[in-house]
């Protein structure tokens, strides 16, 4: 159960986190996965830890929509069409609405949100997704639905993927393509290590303490995208599901 074998997997964000694990654990069962992301050197660095197979990695920045089509075409051509999509590239602010500036929204809002949408534009055309349908998944996160000081920016961006997810799934149920989101809470990614070691040590066993189960894992959020790329998850769409640890319960 569960598998993916030969099936074709875009993933964004792959360089590191929680696109790396899902990289390395969809390699695992069986899917032929595309790499996405801006450095080379740390995609890489993620196919050396992939079980080896006929994956392609492709050094893009996503955020340039204009060349998205071509990229997709690309892919398409070297691969074949695509079953699945994994939007885990995502960026960070925290500061307080004083000081942030529509300029700040705007480059979170590109990466977090927009290029996941005009990602998907282009992979649900029906030459480049498969004919018996597909499951897109975007990352998002507890932020989007549980509201926290100072993250005015990420939060609105996790909370429109969420709501856009659902659209978009309504949008192309009668072709079967499935688009559902993952919340997570705070896993053990480069990204979140930064955020912990700007706090003192009391506020950050706060963090801990706020996730019943404690810290996540990367792994632990790839395994809930494996469930909902594969085709036993074929009732299920514009569904968000929540990987916390917890951390909505309390």
């Amino acid at each position: 159960m569960f598998e993916l074998t030969n099936k074709i997997i875009i993933i964004t964000g792959a360089s590191s986190g929680i696109g790396r694990a899902c990289a390395i654990v969809c390699s695992k069962m069986g899917a032929k996965v595309i790499l996405i992301g801006r450095n080379e050197m740390e995609l890489s660095n993620t196919l050396s830890l992939m079980i080896p197979g006929h994956h392609l990695s492709v050094c893009q920045d996503i955020t340039k929509y204009e060349e998205l089509e071509g990229m997709i075409d690309y892919i398409v051509r070297e691969r074949g069409k695509i079953n699945g999509f994994i939007h885990s590239a995502g960026t960070e602010i925290v500061l307080p609405l004083k000081m942030m500036s529509v300029a700040q929204y705007d480059k979170l809002f590109s990466v977090n949100v927009w290029a996941a949408f005009e990602l998907t534009k282009q992979i649900v055309k029906q030459k480049n997704i498969c004919s018996d349908g597909g499951s897109i998944i975007y990352i998002s996160s507890v932020a989007g639905i549980k509201a926290e000081a100072a993250k005015i920016a990420y939060s609105s961006s996790k909370a429109a993927l969420i709501r856009g997810a659902q659209s978009i799934a309504l949008e192309y149920a009668s072709r079967k393509i499935r688009v559902n989101t993952i919340s997570p809470a705070v896993c053990e990614t480069k990204m979140s290590q930064m955020f912990l070691e700007k706090l003192s040590d009391e506020a950050k066993q706060s963090v801990i303490d706020k996730h019943p189960l404690g810290i996540g894992k990367p792994e632990d959020v790839a395994y809930a995208c494996i469930f909902l790329l594969s085709d036993e998850s074929r009732w299920i769409t514009g569904t968000n599901l929540i990987v916390d640890g917890g951390y909505c319960a309390k």
